[in-house]
């Protein structure tokens, strides 16, 4: 089932779309993410496997969100009043009406009074901003209202979503965007804490040559942290499939099977190693800096070379160098640098694209982490 693009100020109860049973003449239509697990879980379970697709390339995180989602986090009351604001019907929207109304009404009579009289006409009230409803797509709510409401309450097994590129320059604002917008969803359908598995945004752009701030970093670690935020969620890290020029990369199938490892394990109880390796805890013992990590499954190697790959260290002055690092056992890496008497923090894949070699030998690429929590790049960017 595929859902035609609809913004919406208003939710819609209604949608115009009709179940297809796959085949070659529709797949090609389709989101290849979606196609590629649902095709893994059919032939694994062996069952018919039902297929929605909303999605909508290059959006914002808002637009998918109902009003709820903003309504209870400080962080996001600007939001939540701008949508009050600017939706018909609400009890502010209607304030802000019946002010402009009165304002118009006095406007009317001295325009009156004016006509047979020398004076100048009155300057004209201006229409307010909070009277222009939300128009473009990227606006908040709009594709929750006219893409997913009509929707709340099918039965569902759960979700899969691949988005964030649009939201990296505000990557803070993320850690509380994205969970409440998963949050929202579950509130309104009904169905409990529904499985919720996402992609974290794969390597883009071009390669640096000295450890640098990244905004999309800063996302992915927005995104990470929506692990320990909610429950029932799963992170697919494809920090090894992306593409320098395309920020759509064009290794489906790594992506969708990786979604599959989350629902096989999770969902319909397959013995498979589904999450990626991920930083635990750190230890400084003199120049160098020991690194546990969890989830290694059958131990932790470095792709391609022997020498780990990817990481930068720093010490208090927040000024990192690249690493080396060496894999002690199958969950620990220690790291160094000749540059760095008395390390203080670790970063690992901090770049929009990183060079970085650790996986799991279960074939999971290790997620991009740091273990400091200094300020970012994008911690006051809220708009």
């Amino acid at each position: 089932l595929k859902i035609a693009h609809r913004p919406s100020t208003v939710p819609l109860d209604d949608v115009s779309a009709s179940w297809t049973v796959c085949s070659p003449a529709v797949a090609g239509t389709y989101t290849a993410a979606g196609y590629f697990m649902a095709k893994k879980l059919h032939q694994e379970l062996g069952v018919p496997v039902g297929l929605i697709n909303s999605s909508w390339g290059g959006t914002r995180v808002e637009p998918w969100t109902p009003p709820v989602g903003f309504e209870e986090v400080p962080a996001l009351s600007e939001i939540y009043q701008s949508v009050l604001g600017r939706t018909p019907g609400t009890e502010q929207y209607n304030k802000t009406l019946e002010s402009f109304v009165e304002t118009n009404e006095a406007w009317n009579q001295e325009a009156k009074l004016a006509l047979n009289t020398i004076q100048p006409l009155p300057p004209s009230p201006t229409y307010p901003e909070q009277l222009r409803p939300f128009q473009s797509h990227q606006d908040p709510t709009m594709l929750y209202n006219g893409m997913i409401h009509a929707m709340v309450g099918y039965p569902i097994r759960g979700a899969i979503w691949y988005q964030g590129e649009s939201n990296a320059r505000r990557a803070y604002q993320y850690r509380h965007l994205f969970p409440l917008m998963v949050q929202s969803w579950r509130d309104e359908w009904g169905q409990g804490d529904f499985p919720f598995y996402y992609v974290q945004l794969a390597d883009f752009r071009a390669n640096v040559s000295e450890p640098a701030d990244s905004d999309w970093a800063e996302l992915r670690e927005a995104q990470t942290m929506t692990m320990d935020a909610i429950e029932n969620v799963g992170q697919a890290v494809i920090i090894d499939v992306g593409e320098g020029r395309d920020i759509h990369p064009r290794d489906k199938h790594t992506v969708a099977n990786r979604l599959a490892r989350w629902a096989l394990a999770k969902d319909y109880g397959v013995n498979i190693v589904h999450q990626s390796p991920a930083y635990k805890r750190m230890k400084v013992k003199g120049s160098k800096i020991t690194l546990t990590f969890d989830h290694t499954g059958q131990g932790l190697y470095a792709f391609d070379t022997r020498e780990p790959v990817g990481f930068s260290i720093a010490g208090k002055d927040q000024s990192f160098v690249w690493a080396q690092a060496r894999i002690v056992d199958k969950n620990t890496i220690e790291v160094w640098s000749d540059a760095i008497d008395k390390p203080a923090a670790v970063r690992y894949a901090w770049a929009d694209n990183p060079d970085c070699n650790i996986f799991s030998r279960d074939g999971l690429p290790a997620t991009p982490f740091r273990t400091d929590d200094w300020p970012g790049i994008t911690v006051d960017n809220h708009k």
